[in-house]
C-alpha cells in the first residue's frame, strides 16, 4: 500500500489504519526514522525507547518498528504498553538517544500513528514540521535502504511509572498530601495506568470510570476537548461528592481537571497554580503558554517574580521553546503541561502531584482555589470549517487594525480590555478563533461579533470541542 503523504502532520504521524497507514507503510516510516536518527546521532547502534498505546493496531505496528530497528543495528529498549508522558519520562531520565511511541493520541479508534523524539543536551527534541518531519516524509515515500550491520538487541524496561511517580514526589519536595476522593475517566486510554499507580502512592480514594484499556473506545472517544466526553465524569464527581475529576486523553498527554462542583477548571488556571508553586522553588524562572489565552497566567507569573513567554500553539513548538529558553514550566490551552524536569515534555503525573500539593497546603476546595486565580473569561475554541483561511485572517487584521498585532501563529490582536486569536489548524481545514477579556459580557459580545464576520466570509461553524 502506498503511503498517504497527508499522514505526516505538524507534530506527529497520524492516519486511518489500513487506509493511510499499515504494517508495510510503518516499515518504510521506521526505516526513514532510523536513517534520520542515525544521521543526527552519527551512529547506528544508538538506544531507542520504543512504546505503544492500547489501540487495536498498535501491537502489530510496534512489532514492525522493533524488527526494523533491530535489523538496522539499534538497541531497542522495550517500554511496552505505556502512556506518552511516561514514554517521554523514560527517554529523558534513562538517557536513551531517541524514542518512538506508537500512538494516534486522542483520534478516533480507526486511526494509528506515532510520535518520536531525539534526546539532546538541551532536552527532548520532538520531531515535527520545523525539526525534520519533511525530511522523514520524503525518505519514507521514496524508500530508503539500510546498510547491513550487526543486528541490534532488545532490552525490556520495567518499573517506569513507579520511577516517574517517585521523581514527581521528589521534585515537589515529597509533599504531605491530604486524603482526596478523585473520580477519573481515562476513556479506556493510557492515562489509566499512571492514575491507578499514583493512587497507590498517595492517600487517594479513586473512583474509576472506563479504566480497562480498550482501543475500540466503548464508552466515548478519548478526547476531553469535546465537552460531550466530559459530561458523565462531571455528573459522577457530583454524585460521589468527590474533590475533583481527571480526564486524560487517549495517550495520556493532555489532562482536563474538573472541580468538586462539576465545572472544568481552565488550563490557564491550572498553569497559573503550577507556576506559583514552581516559582517559589525556582524564583525568576520563565513560564511558557501558547497565545490563545494568557491574561490569567501572565498576572500570576509576573506577580510571583517570573517571566511569561508566548509560544506558537502545538506541543512540539512549546517543547522546542522550553528547551531554547530553559523555561521551568509550560501550559497549553489544550491541557498539555510541560516541565523542564522532563526534558521540556509533558508529565501529567507532575501536574496531579503539584495540584494536590497546592490543595493540601491551602486546605480549600478546588473551585475556591480556581476562583482566586481567575483573571479572564475565555470564549473556548470557536472552530470554523473553511478551505482558505487567509482572506479571513486579512479581514480580521483590517477590521481590528487599532489593536496590537502579533503574527507569531496566525493572528493575535490585543486591545486594552480584550484580545482575540485566529489561526489555521495544522491538521484540518479549520480556522480556530478564541476571545479573552476580563469581563464575561465583553467576551461573549466579541465572540458573537467575530463569529458573524467569519460566517459572512464563508466559514461554517463546527460544533463539538476539538
Amino acid at each position: 500500500m502506498a503511503l498517504n503523504p497527508k499522514i505526516f502532520k505538524a507534530y506527529d504521524i497520524r492516519g486511518v489504519y489500513q487506509k493511510d497507514l499499515d504494517e508495510e507503510g510503518m516499515e518504510k516510516i521506521i526505516r526513514a526514522i532510523f536513517t534520520f536518527f542515525s544521521k543526527k546521532l552519527n551512529k547506528n547502534n544508538f538506544t531507542v525507547g520504543l512504546g505503544y498505546d492500547m489501540r487495536l493496531s498498535s501491537p502489530s505496528l510496534f512489532k514492525v518498528a522493533k524488527n526494523v530497528f533491530i535489523e538496522a543495528g539499534a538497541t531497542v529498549i522495550n517500554l511496552d504498553l505505556i502512556s506518552t508522558p511516561s514514554f517521554y519520562f523514560a527517554v529523558s531520565k534513562y538517557h536513551y538517544n531517541a524514542g518512538v511511541q506508537i500512538t494516534a493520541s486522542h483520534n478516533p479508534k480507526e486511526y494509528a500513528g506515532l510520535k518520536f523524539v531525539l534526546n539532546t543536551p538541551q532536552g527532548l527534541l520532538k520531531i515535527g514540521k520545523p525539526t525534520g518531519m519533511q525530511e522523514i516524509k520524503q525518505m519514507a515515500i521514496k524508500g530508503v535502504k539500510i546498510s547491513k550491520s550487526q543486528p541490534g538487541t532488545v532490552i525490556k524496561k520495567t518499573g517506569i511509572v513507579q520511577d516517574e511517580i517517585k521523581n514527581a514526589l521528589h521534585y515537589f519536595d515529597n509533599p504531605s498530601i491530604k486524603p482526596f476522593k478523585i473520580v477519573a475517566d481515562p476513556a479506556n486510554g493510557m492515562g489509566a495506568i499512571y492514575i491507578q499507580k499514583l493512587a497507590k502512592y498517595l492517600p487517594i480514594k479513586l473512583v474509576k470510570m472506563n479504566f480497562d484499556l480498550d482501543g475500540s473506545f466503548p464508552a466515548h472517544q478519548a478526547d476531553p476537548m469535546q465537552p460531550e466526553n466530559l459530561v458523565d465524569l462531571q455528573k459522577r464527581v457530583l454524585e460521589e461528592k468527590a474533590d475533583l475529576g481527571l480526564a486524560p486523553d487517549g495517550d495520556g498527554d493532555r489532562l482536563f481537571i474538573i472541580d468538586e462542583k462539576g465545572k472544568v477548571v481552565t488550563p490557564s488556571i491550572i498553569t497559573s497554580i503550577l507556576a506559583q508553586e514552581l516559582l517559589k522553588k525556582y524564583p525568576g524562572s520563565k513560564v511558557i503558554v501558547d497565545q490563545k489565552y494568557y491574561l490569567t497566567t501572565k498576572k500570576h507569573v509576573e506577580a510571583n517574580g517570573g517571566e511569561l513567554l508566548i509560544s506558537r500553539t502545538g506541543h512540539a513548538y512549546v517543547t522546542q521553546l522550553m528547551n531554547q529558553t530553559q523555561a521551568i514550566l509550560g501550559g497549553e490551552g489544550s491541557a498539555h503541561y510541560f516541565y523542564r524536569e522532563i526534558g521540556g515534555a509533558e508529565s501529567q503525573v507532575m501536574t496531579i502531584v503539584g495540584l494536590l500539593k497546592m490543595l493540601s497546603e491551602q486546605n480549600k476546595p478546588l473551585s475556591e482555589v480556581a476562583d482566586s486565580f481567575k483573571v479572564s473569561y475565555e470564549s473556548g475554541d470557536m472552530n470554523f470549517v473553511i478551505e482558505n483561511v487567509e482572506p479571513v485572517l486579512a479581514m480580521l487584521r483590517n477590521d481590528y487594525a487599532k489593536g496590537e498585532l502579533s503574527t507569531l501563529d496566525g493572528v493575535a490582536i490585543d486591545f486594552p480590555d480584550w484580545r482575540l486569536t485566529a489561526r489555521s489548524s495544522n491538521t484540518e481545514p479549520l480556522l480556530r478563533v478564541t476571545v479573552e477579556s476580563k469581563n464575561p459580557q465583553l467576551t461573549r459580545q466579541k465572540a458573537v461579533e467575530i463569529t458573524k464576520k467569519v460566517l459572512y466570509h464563508g466559514g461554517k461553524l463546527k460544533t463539538g470541542g476539538h
